[in-house]
């Protein structure tokens, strides 16, 4: 009869937990649970974490800093657990995402964590392409792409993700507030499914040259209209077969039907930590989908 299946540990969809919160997140690894609220019915379930009964910790952020200063991914490792970063690195300009350090010191981070932990365990992530307009003049977020490229490749880093900004009502709200408060107007748009491809057509090219590979992240409908000979792929941001190919042992492969799968996510299923309510993110992005600390602003502000 087969093993149970070793579970995976996602930290985390819902904020930035190496950037804010590893010394709630390594509290809890060294009590041996978590508890886990479902964000839609706040029913809470309790845990239990041991390197016998997790897999692996896939790990989320947009900057590591306090994880690499704390030493928390070695202390992971003597303890037996396996670890893979996400690790989301989009450009240099602050307008979408305020409160990130510079480009150069986010790069910085990236070789770190690839000297430490091996380019393999990394995937990076161009995520979201934004399309947008300030000050009645049109823009993106892709200038900083070939640079990162560049430098992830000499890293060895073999895997880029990717998807295109999807729009939210409290997006929306967050725009109304910086308008209330300095009069900057920002909207973001969604280009043409033709204008889609063909930036996804340029990526690909590029990263040609730099051997590495590009996914698409829950766009479906975007891959569908690519050529059968295209050499992007659908991704798994949690991928326990991959997991399983880099670390061995018995991790869950089954598909987390729970995440967004009709938009084409393929992810594994996986425990997601962390709280929307309890842990906002600082980062304060503006194309964010989880819980910036600015929606607290929003609330106090009443901005409906």
């Amino acid at each position: 009869m087969p093993l149970n299946p070793d579970k995976i540990l996602s930290a985390s969809r819902r904020t930035d937990i190496p950037a804010f919160y590893m010394d709630w997140f390594m509290d809890h690894i060294n009590l041996g649970f978590f508890n886990v609220q479902n964000p839609y019915t706040k029913t809470i379930q309790k845990v239990d974490i041991s390197k016998d009964t997790i897999h692996s910790i896939v790990f989320w952020s947009k900057n590591y800093d306090a994880f690499i200063t704390a030493k928390a991914g070695e202390k992971l490792k003597s303890m037996g657990f396996n670890l893979y970063f996400n690790f989301s690195i989009n450009t240099e300009s602050a307008l979408l995402e305020p409160n990130l350090p510079p480009l150069k010191k986010r790069l910085e981070q990236l070789k770190r964590l690839a000297k430490i932990f091996g380019p393999q365990n990394i995937s990076w992530r161009f995520d979201p392409i934004c399309f947008y307009e300030t000050c009645g003049k049109a823009s993106n977020n892709l200038s900083g792409f070939p640079i990162i490229a560049q430098a992830a490749s000499k890293l060895g880093i073999k895997k880029c993700v990717t998807s295109f900004f999807d729009t939210y009502a409290k997006i929306q709200k967050r725009l109304d507030l910086l308008f209330q408060k300095n009069r900057q107007t920002l909207l973001f748009s969604d280009p043409s499914m033709d204008k889609k491809r063909q930036v996804i057509l340029r990526m690909e090219k590029h990263l040609a040259t730099t051997g590495i590979s590009l996914y698409l992240c829950c766009e479906k409908e975007l891959f569908s209209t690519l050529d059968v000979n295209t050499k992007v792929r659908q991704n798994s941001c949690i991928d326990g077969r991959l997991l399983k190919a880099l670390f061995k042992g018995n991790p869950e492969i089954k598909k987390d039907y729970g995440q967004r799968s009709k938009k084409g996510c393929c992810c594994t299923k996986a425990i997601d930590i962390g709280s929307y309510d309890a842990h906002p993110c600082f980062h304060n992005c503006l194309f964010c989908y989880a819980a910036p600390d600015i929606d607290n602003t929003l609330k106090k502000h009443k901005i409906q």
